[in-house]
């Protein structure tokens, strides 16, 4: 998690640079939805490399907006979940969700 002096002094742009790109937003869109393993994630997100994924979640775990469960089976089942922290984003995907969508039906 960045520390306080990592962060922009803008909170507009702190918000951006935590969810602020394609990946991280669909990511948290479907984990909105539900706890997903990985596959569910990579299959879908169309267009997400493996390895892209897994930098993603990385990240926003170590942002603290998403967490990671480990369960003790073979093969290893991980989970992931939006924290309590990202879940408060909810409102804000809402909103993004219905201006793309009034966006996209005023559009010719």
């Amino acid at each position: 998690m960045l520390t306080k002096d990592e962060l922009p002094e803008c909170p507009v742009a702190t918000t951006v640079q935590l969810i602020g790109n394609k990946w991280k937003l669909l990511i948290i869109r479907n984990l909105l939805a539900s706890p997903q393993r990985f596959t569910e994630l990579k299959k879908t997100i169309p267009g997400i490399s493996q390895k892209v994924l897994t930098d993603n979640l990385r990240a926003l775990e170590n942002d603290g907006l998403i967490e990671r469960e480990i369960f003790a089976e073979v093969p290893p089942k991980v989970v992931y979940s939006l924290s309590e922290l990202g879940d408060s984003l909810r409102p804000i995907i809402s909103a993004m969700r219905e201006w793309g969508e009034n966006y996209k039906s005023s559009v010719k």
